[in-house]
């Protein structure tokens, strides 16, 4: 009898646990998608005609009678060459990266809904872009529709159909990041490592920067007067990861509406963000503007705040909740719920030390795809800078030229209007509201030159108020340190000054052969590092480093292929100032001189057996079967940046100089001469292509390539012609 009742109990509990085990795989099942539509997305398809010319290196040249179709044939061209990459920004746009990476892709999720990006685009979207912008939105979605219907294998359940506001979320959720809020959002999060390294992989999965790389950029424009042969020269020189989110794309657009551009574009980007055209042409770099502002709030409780105080009034927090759904095994993912906040500064975080609001540049507007568009649109100066005066790209600076050569160059950034007597350097107290942020400065009121005398506009992410010679440059005193405006220089910087400013008149060749300058100023911080070394007498006559000493003394700052202390100089840069070379803000490994140079002769000799390798072999760069020494290195004119670490051997670069446009417009008015190169190739992702690589020995010999920028000379060397969708 007892062994029957047991034996009953133990079945009883066997059946509740099946049950509950039931009831956990039905809880952690992740939901199904919404269902894709394949035919509507076919049908879809016939509305736009759009031709696809692929020239000889398999650079899409889209042609389509609208802007619309224009579209719609750069994003499936696109796709064909970097599906992966756009559909990764697809899901993180829509705060969805979770569902396919698991708990790295929780707190880009989590950020996304913290920040109100898709709050901001339902809100705004009808209201704030133009039916135009509508349009072209909706031809590249339709693109990217096309692709994944044409062969359901090819897409990933649940990213297709893919929306007009998928594509604005993703310059809503990006553009942020080039000026640096990841950073300041670390900073709350000190008592908390986890929270601080997650937050790390946040700007890998949003700019998939690899480690010791940075986002620069280079860009010159010379008007007629400073020409030799009264030409406006043009060159855009970003510096970006070599794949990725934000890595590089060429194509060329042209349209019956006045669309005529060639150009780069990141995987998901519908328009040219930057490069030239027949009658203009700008380049954008990196600048880091004061644009975020931490608030520290009172609440009335530090765990689960519901309300905050201001003025000595206590006002409710606005609380809503997203659910995440993170990845486990297979088709299960965990639902995850969290709170998220918002004050009358902007998003709150709970963090260990206090609670905090950010008031942050670009929040609430989503325009920035329709200034770049308006951009890509312009025939003229005016219309020009009527586009950017929107300033809905929060910052990043800009370099202008056109045919009639006007040259500008303006310190763009969102700059916001805050009080005067209030110190922004720290934390804000957030209970006072005349320290709100109560709008943007009207464009223009950044540092900015327009027509210069000098006759040339330079920038390498340093000062404004070194963009052009002394009597154009804007006036420090003219920008109080509340404006935000940052000063700082480097070594490109430095070099683009003494190449371009000490030249009056600029021929072709001296244009190019000064952009690809391999060599550390005298006056730069690695240099004044390295001459500090040298200085030193015990390291001189320290058996340990009496060889590296002797070679560093006979440095004198170039990274040309064959050099042969170059590696050993950059490693104790990279270890001693950091990856940037600009000292303190970068993370530094050795504060010690002596004690990077040591580590750097460890590394090298684990590596090479030496510690003089030449450059050129220490680093390469590296696409499936090539390897190609480069000349050029960290915060050099021609941006080589290597990953990883000297002990490994043979570093491959990964990043720096990538895709190159230089764009001469001669006296006469009339059509410019245009070249270009990128790093790899068209094929950016497959290895079997003849474009995978085709492009890497021109780009490590420092040459180029002449797109067609008719269609006739096009069709003379097309290698594939095709319309989608028809």
């Amino acid at each position: 009898m007892t062994k029957g009742r047991n034996f009953g109990a133990l079945r009883w509990a066997g059946l509740l646990v099946l049950a509950a085990a039931a009831g956990a795989a039905f809880w952690l099942k992740t939901p199904s998608p919404a269902p894709f539509d394949a035919s509507a997305a076919l049908d879809a398809a016939k509305s736009y005609d759009v031709r696809i010319i692929r020239d000889r290196w398999g650079v899409p040249h889209v042609y389509g009678s609208r802007d619309a179709d224009v579209a719609f044939g750069l994003a499936y061209a696109h796709a064909e060459d970097d599906w992966k990459t756009i559909e990764e920004v697809i899901l993180f746009a829509r705060g969805g990266l979770a569902r396919r990476t698991g708990k790295d892709g929780a707190v880009t999720d989590y950020l996304i809904a913290a920040l109100g990006v898709w709050n901001d685009i339902n809100r705004k979207y009808e209201t704030d872009l133009t039916p135009e912008t509508h349009a072209m939105l909706e031809g590249y979605a339709a693109g990217i529709n096309l692709w994944c219907a044409e062969d359901r294998t090819r897409c990933a359940s649940g990213v297709a159909p893919v929306s007009a506001k998928d594509i604005v979320a993703g310059f809503v959720s990006r553009t942020p990041f080039f000026y640096g809020l990841d950073g300041e959002l670390k900073k709350l999060f000190e008592a908390e490592p986890g929270k601080q390294a997650a937050l790390t992989r946040v700007r890998e999965a949003f700019l998939r920067v690899a480690p010791g790389v940075e986002l620069g950029s280079n860009a010159i424009a010379v008007a007629p007067s400073r020409s030799s042969d009264a030409h406006t020269r043009l060159m855009v020189n970003s510096h970006q990861p070599y794949s990725g989110p934000v890595a590089w794309y060429e194509a060329r657009l042209k349209s019956n509406e006045g669309w005529d551009m060639i150009g780069g574009v990141f995987p998901g980007s519908p328009v040219i963000l930057h490069g030239a055209g027949p009658n203009l042409g700008w380049a954008h770099t990196v600048n880091a503007p004061d644009l975020v502002d931490i608030y520290a709030l009172e609440v009335d409780d530090a765990k689960k705040p519901t309300k905050y105080r201001m003025d000595g009034e206590w006002r409710p927090l606005e609380r809503s909740h997203v659910t995440l759904r993170v990845k486990l095994v297979g088709p299960f993912s965990l639902p995850v719920t969290r709170d998220v906040y918002r004050s009358a500064h902007g998003p709150v975080f709970v963090a260990k030390n206090g609670v905090f609001a950010v008031a942050y540049g670009g929040q609430g507007d989503i325009g920035a795809v329709e200034q770049w568009f308006g951009m890509n649109k312009a025939a003229s100066f005016a219309g020009w800078r009527r586009a950017m005066s929107r300033q809905s790209i929060p910052s990043l600076n800009a370099v202008y030229a056109d045919k009639s050569g006007m040259i500008a160059y303006y310190y763009n950034a969102a700059l916001p209007i805050r009080s005067e007597n209030a110190d922004w350097s720290g934390v804000v107290d957030g209970s006072r509201s005349d320290l709100l942020w109560t709008g943007v400065r009207p464009f223009g009121s950044a540092p900015h030159i327009v027509a210069p005398a000098s006759g040339y506009v330079v920038n390498a992410n340093h000062s404004p108020f070194d963009a052009s010679a002394p009597g154009d440059n804007p006036m420090e005193a003219d920008f109080p340190p509340h404006f935000g405006v940052d000063r700082n220089t480097t070594n490109r910087g430095i070099r683009i000054q003494a190449l371009y400013g000490a030249d009056p008149q600029i021929d072709a060749d001296e244009f190019v052969s000064y952009k690809f300058d391999h060599q550390y100023a005298a006056n730069s911080r690695l240099r004044l590092l390295i001459a500090g070394l040298v200085a030193d007498p015990a390291l001189a006559s320290d058996p340990e480093t009496a060889e590296a000493a002797a070679l560093l003394k006979g440095w004198d700052g170039s990274t040309a292929q064959e050099d042969r202390a170059a590696a050993l100089a950059v490693r104790i840069g990279y270890l001693n100032l950091g990856y940037r070379l600009i000292g303190a803000i970068d993370p530094i490994e050795e504060p010690d001189p002596a004690s990077a140079l040591r580590r750097a002769v460890r590394e090298l000799k684990t590596g090479f057996g030496r510690i003089d390798p030449q450059w050129g072999e220490a680093v390469q760069l590296k696409r499936g079967a090539v390897s190609l020494g480069l000349n050029g290195g960290p915060d050099i004119l021609r941006a080589v940046y290597p990953t990883g670490t000297p002990e490994e051997g043979t570093q491959a670069s990964a990043g720096g100089d990538t895709y190159i446009l230089y764009a001469d417009w001669p006296t006469d008015g009339g059509a410019p001469l245009i070249r270009t190169i990128h790093q790899f190739g068209s094929a950016t992702l497959d290895q079997k292509s003849p474009h995978y690589a085709d492009q890497a020995p021109l780009f490590a010999g420092e040459d180029w390539k002449t797109p067609a920028m008719t269609l006739e000379g096009v069709l003379a060397e097309a290698t594939r012609d095709y319309r989608p969708g028809r």
